[in-house]
């Protein structure tokens, strides 16, 4: 991963960019020598106003994406869109990274999670790690270093 070539994130969305779409760009830009590019495109609905027409600007949306970013807070307001879109990302063979809620405890049924590739918290080191683990396979070199004094 470089500025030539960095790696293409989809963050799921149901065409409204959102506080948690939003926090997803906030922890990306913040995170040191992570280069990526947004193919998720909320703010442009397709001139289409059947679901079929979004689901077709949302598959070609994803087919653009090395990983999907699935925001856990989908869940509850719009579900459907949701599993729609870590369905056909599991089907296109994109890797999903799960982002629980931020805040607040949400719940996000199983048959989302079990689709997942890895579930991360809201944590801008650990979900920088997550995809680029999961888009490519790069493990992080970080480690922590803990100080104590011994008396």
């Amino acid at each position: 991963m470089s500025q030539r070539d960095p790696i293409r994130v989809f963050v799921t969305h149901d065409y409204q960019a959102g506080d948690d779409y939003l926090r997803v760009f906030e922890y990306l830009e913040s995170a040191r020598n992570f280069y990526y590019r947004n193919v998720s495109t909320p703010d442009k609905p397709p001139a289409g106003a059947g679901i079929e027409a979004r689901r077709e600007d949302l598959r070609r949306q994803i087919n653009g994406a090395e990983v999907v970013v699935a925001l856990g807070s989908l869940a509850s307001a719009h579900s459907e869109m949701l599993v729609f879109q870590v369905n056909y990302a599991k089907a296109s063979d994109k890797p999903v990274v799960l982002l629980s809620g931020f805040g607040k405890e949400i719940v996000v049924p199983r048959y989302i999670t079990d689709l997942a590739d890895e579930k991360v918290d809201w944590d801008e080191r650990g979900l920088v790690d997550a995809i680029r683990r999961q888009a490519r396979h790069e493990e992080s070199t970080r480690w922590d270093t803990i100080e104590f004094k011994l008396d």
